[in-house]
């Protein structure tokens, strides 16, 4: 058996010079409340819908309905135009 010989440490690379600060970007989805409307949510985000079912957000903006009233909850799809205003979120 033959001994390698270690290879010296790399000595230190010099300091760079520092670069201005990046804003940090947060994941969180952004939240838009639509008057008498759904909500908007753009960004990754999961929604539970009244039965516990959860379910992911796959569009850059997703309508989650808030009349109650959709036929593919949680999603909205428009019956709330249908509804008399006092009856609207």
């Amino acid at each position: 058996m033959t001994a390698r010989p270690v290879d010296p440490p790399t000595p230190a690379t010099p300091a760079t010079p520092s670069t201005p600060a990046q804003p940090v970007v947060e994941e969180r989805p952004t939240i838009v409340m639509c008057p008498e409307g759904p909500m908007l949510l753009r960004g990754d985000a999961v929604i539970e819908d009244a039965d516990g079912n959860r379910h992911r957000t796959t569009r850059p903006v997703s309508a989650v309905c808030r009349c109650n009233k959709s036929a593919t909850k949680p999603w909205c799809d428009g019956t709330h135009k249908l509804l008399p205003k006092k009856l609207r979120p």
